[in-house]
């Protein structure tokens, strides 16, 4: 998962965070309200974390995780099959390589069968979920960049676990051109289903589990 001292690339130098919601400008609690007001499928459970803090004048953080029946919590550093961060970063000031105010980072990590790992167009795949995913809601944005990793791992002697794992990682960030975060985090949740082979299913609303 992201670490809360690594930068997006576009970021300026460090800056304290504000938290408190008395001294949030307008512009950046319509967005947190607008990202609560995301709808997304019912197996994904969307919680807020601790954000990072010397990222931006002003940060959020969502985590994001595919329920499983024996649990439904929101982990901050998840050990689940496939979980995620989307980070809003607000500098009221603007930033000139984010070409706006408003950046969001996304974060998505998903185990892997053996056979999708091993085919040489799944990073270009798994890039298309994202851009496909913002693109169909019609939301204007800045600067979209990122990477996509493929990893194997072998895990050997008292370590729990298949002997052999692997993982597709995504880290991506874009610039909002409006407070209206709703179908970004929509789209970011879309991506995590594709990642963890959900089935197509209803959607449900994060205001109502979050009871924001």
């Amino acid at each position: 998962m992201i670490p809360h001292d690594e930068r997006d690339g576009a970021a300026a130098a460090p800056r304290e965070s504000t938290s408190g919601p008395g001294s949030q400008p307008a512009v950046f609690r319509a967005a947190i309200d607008a990202m609560h007001s995301a709808t997304v499928h019912p197996d994904i459970e969307l919680g807020p974390i601790r954000p990072p803090q010397r990222l931006a004048p002003y940060s959020y953080a969502l985590g994001a995780e595919v329920k499983h029946p024996e649990s439904e919590v929101v982990a901050e550093q998840s050990d689940g099959d496939a979980f995620g961060r989307l980070i809003l970063l607000y500098d009221p000031n603007g930033d000139e390589a984010w070409n706006g105010t408003l950046r969001l980072v996304a974060y998505i990590q998903a185990d892997l069968e053996a056979a999708l790992a091993g085919d040489p167009l799944l990073p270009e795949v798994a890039w298309s979920w994202l851009v496909d995913a913002l693109e169909s809601r019609s939301e204007p944005l800045n600067a979209l960049g990122g990477t996509v990793t493929a990893t194997s791992s072998v895990r050997y002697g008292d370590i729990v676990g298949p002997p052999h794992a692997y993982q597709l990682e995504l880290r991506a960030s874009w610039t909002a051109t409006s407070p209206e975060l709703a179908p970004h985090v929509e789209a970011f949740a879309e991506v995590l289903a594709y990642a963890a082979g959900l089935p197509p299913a209803g959607v449900t609303n994060l205001g109502q589990r979050a009871g924001h």
